[in-house]
């Protein structure tokens, strides 16, 4: 339910005419259930049962649930108008939600009554969710992390929007041919949304180019006041959110781009039909595509049009309704909070400070100070070249107005740095503007500037923060940077993607754990007895047989269920280190060649993830894994003790499948550069066990799970430091590891390649020349951990044991109590 009601209604009058109002109260037996299906199917499809396929019957179910969650959305609304509850914005460029019906149903506590009706309708309920679209708006963990966050601000019952885009098409679908990654459109909206509502009268004009017109006023003050010379319009969406149990429901409001004539009709009727529809093709690109290349200057600002279209959208949105209810900006920071996901809300700064001065007509300093106490910022990243930078002459160009405002800030920045006596060493790093290499707008800067809390998303994370990216800002301000460690949503990632295991956790402990995920612990002593362990030995092979049929479904390659499962899946980066991870593999297989009566642990070695477009290097990985994978899938000589597969379009769907599945975890990126992770928790959370750097959340993970329950391996974050100041030599390191360099050697002669021998040459030279991140440095450790893994997996009682300690202790890790620490350090609003 949003608040659409005229503006001219007061709070009191639609307080009280709310306040008669209460929940439609709907029957969740079978029967009830069986008849508002069919119902939907009639008159909502409008379709025969005889006749009525199953993607009619995925639709008229969706309804359905989509029903009850708007009784309880409705009446969530109504209780946050009368107590009028502070509200936290949520602003992310991504939201990965994936499929939403079995979480509908499991938060509703319908998946039960839904599947019973729908087999007495002859329906196969495991069939139709199948057929679901998997919404991939987003790229990894960052729009995985939003969407968990979603989720369990519902269920802590902190009143949020989510704002983001309702991109056409989401991330690409990921084919592989010849080895190579290909991709293509991944049009999840090709048949409608039945789970979104259109809001046409929620609809903001956004503004690009132009200039900006300066008037004085009686009293000899300015006014600015910009004239852009291109406008779209922003239309919005909604999507209902449901927090556990149905208690709470939120929403996620996206943006769709629209323009403000949709076609110029005396061009058409001259035509000149293509060019009658240029400027709505231009409006209707902004929401089109996630992230779309930003190789050449035309996509550079596409890209930058997306983010602050969406800015300015949800920022015009939250005003109005703010001033809806309040009829006055002096109480806004008391009932708003806006968090920034990344930098690529970054212009909510600018953008904000705009609306308040120069059409709220605030001064500067009371504009400045509202807006920071407003808005917060959350780094996900420690590599300076991730943070976005965007030229001068761009923002100019696009954002007249907004590149005023940022000198403005960025002139007062320096002034009190300055007069606090910093240096011009602490100056230049502070300041807005990069001045090195072409004049470049800061995002991150601009970010940190204008929020009142920064934080990282990992304990080692937002110590780094304070020590590089933001190092000399953290000097300036020392109180800013806090942390706030990820989780993930339990009902995602436990209940639904692993029914098996959470039943067996239920008749053992309860169902505590289902309300609060600590109460995991209780599972702790069962590690030691032998029944549980089988029962879940027994559950995990079950997930594992059901990946060893999805991963022939999409390879055509048989893997044995009884195989070690070594998983490493996220989004391909050379920092995250899948090369580490293939090349030992490589190794592995000379090995296992070379000796071939060992007692090798069988390993079913899997890797899925999308690279960006024109990410070469990370494309090249993806290629290198496939054509590997192609030579030892087809050895005799292996005898099924090594197969290696590349699962194509990982999505939240095929997350769900494989993170239950894995016994051995991978997160293996270079010390010092991932934010925290999620993947490796929602490993954990299912009984997986990991092998990974010092890095992001594994940090925590060794602290939660114990020493004796995760492999770690390689240089802590500060021996990488020390390495690099040192000066670090990769062909001398490569040199002097014979197994190595006979892995690199093999790649760069072409046994994986025979019909390109060349074509990995710039893979294999990287790594001599240069290691950036350290593959080489590592590769010792990381063999002689993986060797420790196969003599542990050869003890399934001590493999058992600690993978059962694993799921015991990750409780910590839920996103619930990630939001409850934002809404007490950072929001200042209360839970549930």
């Amino acid at each position: 339910m949003t608040d659409t009601t005229s503006g001219v209604t007061s709070a009191m009058d639609l307080n009280q005419a709310w306040a008669d109002l209460k929940p439609a109260e709907r029957e969740n037996d079978p029967a009830h259930l069986k008849t508002e299906i069919l119902a939907k199917l009639a008159y909502a499809v409008g379709k025969d049962p005889v006749v009525a396929n199953s993607s009619d019957w995925l639709t008229a179910t969706i309804l359905v649930v989509r029903d009850h969650i708007v009784d309880r959305w409705m009446a969530s609304t109504r209780e946050n108008y009368r107590a009028e509850k502070k509200r936290v914005y949520y602003l992310s460029l991504e939201f990965l939600i994936g499929r939403l019906f079995r979480d509908a149903m499991n938060n509703l506590e319908l998946t039960s009554g839904i599947t019973q009706a729908l087999s007495e309708l002859d329906v196969d309920i495991d069939f139709i969710r199948e057929l679901e679209p998997d919404a991939a708006l987003g790229n990894g963990g960052l729009g995985r992390l939003a969407a968990c966050f979603m989720e369990s601000m519902a269920t802590v019952g902190v009143p949020a929007y989510g704002y983001g885009i309702r991109y056409d098409n989401g991330l690409f679908r990921q084919a592989i041919e010849d080895g190579a990654q290909v991709e293509y459109p991944e049009n999840w909206l090709a048949f409608g949304d039945p789970w979104e509502f259109p809001r046409r009268e929620a609809a903001y004009t956004i503004g690009f180019g132009g200039s900006v017109e300066v008037t004085k006023d009686w009293d000899g003050a300015t006014t600015s006041s910009w004239k852009p010379q291109e406008t779209v319009m922003a239309t919005a969406y909604d999507t209902p959110v449901v927090g556990w149990r149905g208690e709470k429901v939120n929403t996620l409001r996206l943006w769709r781009a629209r323009p403000t004539s949709p076609i110029k009709l005396d061009l058409f009727n001259s035509g000149d039909h293509m060019g009658a529809l240029s400027e709505s093709n231009r409006a209707k690109s902004i929401s089109r595509v996630l992230y779309p290349a930003d190789s050449s200057e035309a996509g550079q600002e596409l890209r930058l049009r997306q983010e602050f279209f969406f800015t300015s959208a949800s920022l015009q949105d939250i005003l109005r309704r703010h001033l809806q209810q309040y009829d006055t900006l002096d109480n806004l920071a008391d009932k708003v909070a806006v968090q920034m996901n990344d930098t690529h809300p970054a212009l909510a700064v600018a953008e904000l400070m705009r609306l308040l001065v120069d059409q709220h007509n605030l001064k500067w300093d009371e504009a400045w100070t509202k807006t920071q106490a407003v808005l917060s910022y959350t780094n996900h990243t420690l590599l300076p070249e991730a943070l976005e930078t965007w030229p001068v002459n761009l923002v100019e160009r696009m954002l007249p107005r907004h590149m005023q405002i940022i000198y403005t800030i960025n002139a007062r920045l320096l002034t009190d740095v300055k007069t606090a006596g910093h240096s011009e060493e602490i100056l230049e790093k502070v300041s807005l503007i990069d001045e090195h290499g072409g004049r470049r707008v800061r995002m991150g800067n601009l970010s940190f500037v204008g929020a009142h809390k920064v934080n990282g998303v990992a304990g080692l994370h937002s110590d780094l923060m304070k020590v590089t990216v933001f190092k000399e800002l953290h000097q300036v301000f020392p109180d800013r940077i806090t942390n706030k460690t990820n989780g993930v949503t339990p009902r995602r990632w436990l209940m639904q993607a692993n029914p098996g295991l959470t039943q067996l956790l239920r008749d053992t402990i309860g169902d505590g754990f289902m309300d609060n995920t600590e109460k995991l612990r209780d599972l702790e002593p069962f590690a030691q007895n032998p029944a549980f362990r089988a029962k879940f030995a027994a559950v995990k092979l079950e997930n594992k047989t059901r990946l060893a049929h999805l991963i022939h479904e999409r390879t055509g390659v048989k893997v044995d269920p009884t195989a070690m499962f070594d998983i490493q899946v996220k989004r391909m980066h050379e920092y995250k280190r899948q090369h580490l991870n293939i090349l030992e593999t490589i190794a592995l297989y000379n090995a296992i060649r070379a000796n071939p009566h060992k007692n090798w642990a069988p390993r079913v070695k899997v890797f899925a993830g999308k690279a960006a477009a024109s990410y070469w290097q990370a494309k090249s990985i993806i290629r290198l894994i496939n054509d590997v994978g192609n030579v030892v899938n087809n050895d005799s000589a292996v005898r099924d003790l090594l197969k290696v597969v590349f699962i194509p379009n990982y999505n939240v769907s095929a997350a769900e499948v494989i993170m239950p599945a894995a016994d051995l975890s991978e997160q293996i990126s270079t010390a010092g550069l991932e934010a925290s992770g999620t993947g490796n928790m929602k490993f954990g959370l299912s009984g997986a066990l990991t092998i990974g750097t010092l890095d992001g959340a594994n940090v925590e993970m060794l602290e939660h799970v114990g020493a004796d329950n995760i492999k770690i391996f390689g240089m802590t974050a500060q021996e990488v430091e020390a390495l690099r100041i040192k000066g670090y030599n990769p062909r001398a390191t490569i040199e002097g590891i014979p197994a190595l360099k006979e892995v690199l050697d093999g790649i760069a002669s072409g046994i994986f390649s025979p019909s390109d021998k060349n074509r990995y040459a710039g893979l294999v030279d990287s790594l001599w020349n240069s290691d950036h991140f350290l593959v080489a440095a590592d590769f010792e450790a990381y063999t002689a951990a993986q060797r420790e893994m196969d003599a542990l997996w050869h003890d399934q009682d001590a493999w058992m044991t600690k993978a059962v300690l694993n799921t015991a202790r990750m409780g910590w890790f839920s996103s619930d109590r990630t939001i409850r620490e934002y809404a007490q350090e950072i929001w200042n609003v209360p839970t549930v």
